[in-house]
């Protein structure tokens, strides 16, 4: 599944307030400058600070 185009230029990052990048592949937004991944959920971003996970996973 894919996130609507217009969702992801409006989604920031909670921790930093900086843009994500989307890894549909992996279902994941991406914020590269903390290392973190947020998951997404039947198209709906968790967005929350404390379910983020460590990106790239080791």
């Amino acid at each position: 599944m894919s996130l609507d185009p217009k969702l992801l230029d409006i989604l920031v990052c909670p921790k930093d307030k900086g843009p994500l990048t989307y890894k549909e592949d992996e279902q994941l937004l991406v914020n590269e400058r903390l290392g973190v991944a947020y998951r997404i959920d039947g198209d709906i971003p968790v967005l929350l600070i404390d379910e983020a996970q460590p990106y790239p996973s080791n």
